[in-house]
C-alpha cells in the first residue's frame, strides 16, 4: 500500500506521488472467490474481510491494489486512489440528507462543470445506475474519465475511474471489488448535506512517517 503527503497538482488530477508502507501476506489476503457487493454502511458490513480503515471509508485489501493515500501534515486525508495496472479509482464520501440520495444533483453539477471547461460528457447506464462518462484536455492529451455515485443512508459515494476502466467496465478487475466491497462509517453527527466525511492516515502511514522520509514512487493518471 502506498500513501503520499503532496497537495494534487491539478482539478481532475487522480495522484501526485506517493510514499512506499511494507504490507505483509497477512495484510493482503487474497481475492474472495465472490466478492461482496456494496458499498455497505458499516451497521450492514460483512464481517471478516480485512480492510484499510481510513475512517469514514473502510476498503477492502487486495494484494494486486494499491492504495494512495494524499494527506496534508496534520494527517488529514484529501484525496484517496487506488491503482490496478493501467486503471485507477478516485473515491470521496459525503453526508447527504436521510430523505434522498444526492447523486443526480451532483451529477449535473460535474457535467455542467466540464462542459464549462470545454470537456465533452454523457450520460450512460451502469451497474450502479446513471454514470457520467467524460474526455477531459490535459497536459499529457486527452483522458478519459467515468464518474460514478452511490447514495446510501445519509451518505454518498463518489467513484472516478481513469484509464482502461474509464472505457471498459469489464477492465476494472479488482478496482471493482473493492469498490463493491466498500464500507462507509457515516458517524452520527449531523453534518451539512454535501460535506466531505472525515478520512485519516492508518496508523501504520503514521509510524512510518514517524520514522522518517521514506522513498517516492509516481503513479498513473494525469498531473
Amino acid at each position: 500500500m502506498i500513501f503520499s503527503r503532496k497537495r494534487a497538482a491539478g482539478r481532475h488530477a487522480l495522484d501526485e506521488r506517493a510514499t512506499n508502507v511494507p504490507a505483509t501476506a497477512e495484510d493482503v489476503p487474497s481475492v474472495p472467490a465472490e466478492p461482496a457487493r456494496g458499498p455497505y454502511d458499516v451497521t450492514e458490513a460483512p464481517a471478516e474481510v480485512h480492510r484499510l480503515d481510513l475512517g469514514s471509508l473502510q476498503i477492502p485489501t487486495l494484494p494486486e491494489v494499491e492504495v494512495r493515500v494524499q494527506a496534508d501534515q496534520q494527517g488529514v486525508v484529501q484525496q484517496v486512489v487506488l491503482v490496478h495496472g493501467q486503471s485507477a479509482l478516485q473515491l470521496g464520501v459525503f453526508a447527504a440528507p436521510r430523505s434522498e440520495g444526492i447523486w443526480p444533483e451532483v451529477r449535473e453539477e460535474i457535467r455542467q462543470s466540464l462542459l464549462a471547461d470545454g470537456a465533452t460528457a454523457q450520460e450512460v447506464t451502469g451497474e450502479y445506475g446513471t454514470e457520467l462518462h467524460a474526455r477531459v484536455r490535459t497536459e499529457d492529451g486527452l483522458t478519459d474519465l467515468r464518474f460514478l455515485g452511490i447514495d446510501g443512508p445519509r451518505w454518498m459515494v463518489r467513484a472516478v475511474y481513469q484509464g482502461a476502466a474509464a472505457t471498459d467496465p469489464s477492465a476494472a478487475g479488482p478496482l471493482a471489488h473493492c469498490l463493491d466491497g466498500l464500507v462507509v462509517d457515516r458517524g452520527v453527527e449531523a453534518k451539512p448535506v454535501r460535506e466531505p466525511l472525515p478520512l485519516r492516515l492508518p496508523r501504520e502511514a503514521g509510524d512510518a512517517a514517524a520514522a522518517g522520509p521514506a522513498d517516492a514512487a509516481s503513479a498513473p493518471g494525469n498531473r
